[in-house]
């Protein structure tokens, strides 16, 4: 697992209150991980400021993942 998915992962975890081994790439947010939609806005909140980025938040809903999610994060970071 890459930095960058590890940190994903721990912010992941620390917001929506689940055990970090529950947060794995194929776990979806809503039915695997209970993630609300308000949660949705603050995880991006989240993950921008952990990796100082900026993500488009109509393309982030796409994201239904934590794969994704990760993938995302990753292409930005990498700019």
């Amino acid at each position: 697992m890459s930095d960058v998915a590890e940190r994903c992962r721990k912010v992941i975890a620390e917001l929506l209150k689940v055990p970090a081994g529950k947060v794995t790439p194929e776990a979806h947010f809503v039915r695997d991980l209970g993630m609300e939609s308000v949660q949705s806005i603050e995880l991006i909140a989240a993950l921008e400021e952990e990796f100082d980025i900026e993500i488009d938040e109509n393309r982030a809903q796409g994201n239904q993942t934590v794969a994704k999610a990760v993938a995302e994060v990753e292409r930005l970071v990498k700019g």
